[in-house]
């Protein structure tokens, strides 16, 4: 099961000795960091945990499933998420 956001802002208020209303407020924060981060172009990397970064996606030719029509993908750019070490330790334990 995974946590949404009301789990993580109690799990971070329990863990940081934090309220709830403070932890809320870093957790926004942090969101609205990495949105801005990527946005800009720029990567964003949590030394140990994770990194992520934006890419460009080239134009391709694509087939519409429905018709079997061959369409024109546009391109567009896309978020690359690599786990770090200590996540990658945690999920191998």
């Amino acid at each position: 099961m995974a946590y949404n956001k009301s789990d993580l802002v109690s799990k971070i208020a329990q863990k940081s000795n934090l309220t709830k209303a403070q932890a809320e407020a870093a957790v926004n924060a942090f969101q609205d960091v990495f949105v801005e981060a990527l946005q800009s172009g720029e990567g964003l990397k949590l030394t140990g945990l994770f990194s992520a970064e934006r890419v460009k996606r080239a134009a391709r030719t694509g087939r519409n499933p429905r018709t079997g029509e061959t369409i024109k993908i546009p391109a567009s750019y896309g978020v690359r998420i690599t786990a770090g070490s200590l996540l990658k330790k945690a999920v191998t334990e």
